[in-house]
């Protein structure tokens, strides 16, 4: 049978995953296409015909994300900055929007000059922030935290193989954010803290690669979506040096109460609510100001 077109492949496939409901048919054709290929999807444009078997193969892996399975199950890997992970079942897949939070982390740490600094990922999940982190700034010392043993398994994975490709290793902690005992060793010596924690309003509807396949425990956060962010800030205030920072993910309906929060704790200032580049509320961070005493004057 002879050689078929890649691009006629390419255009059914994203009408299929069009008709199925994914919002970034096209796109997501066009990634499983690269990642079957071994090729970047930039160049795809390069490879103008390919073998009946290969077309089967990538009709497989099209069926599949049709079943509105997440593409990053089906290849195996998701980004976050200059960092490729794995990740699957069990583990929080990273969000696009979570790359601001890094690159305010990463501007916070370059102002802090050529010193060793202590960084602490909270609900690290698949270990992205520590080990993106931990990449760009290889003197950092960096301290992550995952609860549950499933997400924890994909972090050591993750931070396995970042440590075989040169990166300096993590600090891997299974713990509750919200347990007052939890690294207490820390207590006043973190320069940053960033965290994506659970934080979904339990009553929202969320798309079928999420509700169906992130794992609930990393996705809501009760109610009001606020029920780890609220015991986490008082621990994170004692984690925090004074000048020390904090930046914490949260849902978009939500951002005035996690501002809010922070400022209660009048140990914080600077607290500053940041958009995606949707424009929608999606972090805030603060500023560790003064101690308990002072705060309480």
């Amino acid at each position: 049978m002879s050689r078929q077109p890649l691009r006629l492949a390419i255009i059914e496939a994203a009408g299929e995953l069009e008709r199925a409901g994914v919002a970034s048919a096209r796109v997501d054709a066009e990634l499983l296409a690269a990642h079957l290929l071994g090729v970047e999807r930039t160049r795809l444009g390069l490879v103008p015909l390919v073998d009946p078997e290969v077309v089967e193969e990538y009709r497989a892996l099209v069926s599949r994300r049709a079943q509105r399975i997440p593409l990053q199950h089906i290849t195996g890997t998701a980004s976050l900055g200059r960092l490729d992970l794995v990740v699957g079942p069990g583990v929080f897949v990273p969000r696009p929007e979570t790359e601001l939070l890094l690159e305010w982390a990463l501007d916070y740490l370059d102002r802090l000059g050529a010193r060793s600094p202590v960084v602490l990922d909270l609900c690290t999940g698949s270990g992205a922030l520590a080990l993106a982190i931990a990449q760009a700034r290889p003197n950092a010392v960096v301290h992550a935290v995952e609860r549950e043993p499933s997400a924890l398994a994909w972090a050591r994975r993750n931070a396995d193989l970042r440590r075989d490709a040169g990166d300096t290793p993590i600090r891997l902690v299974q713990g509750d954010v919200t347990d007052r005992a939890l690294l207490t060793e820390l207590e006043g010596g973190v320069d940053l803290v960033v965290s994506n924690p659970p934080y979904i309003p339990e009553d929202a509807v969320l798309e079928p690669e999420v509700a169906d396949h992130d794992p609930h425990t990393a996705l809501f956060g009760g109610p009001d979506g606020l029920s780890v962010v609220k015991p986490m800030i008082n621990n994170i205030a004692r984690w925090l040096r004074i000048g020390g920072v904090v930046g914490v993910e949260h849902d978009d309906t939500n951002g005035g109460q996690v501002a809010e929060l922070f400022r209660a704790r009048r140990v914080f200032g600077n607290v500053a609510e940041r958009p995606d580049l949707a424009g929608r509320p999606r972090f805030v961070v603060a500023q560790r100001v003064a101690t308990e005493v002072e705060a309480a004057r």
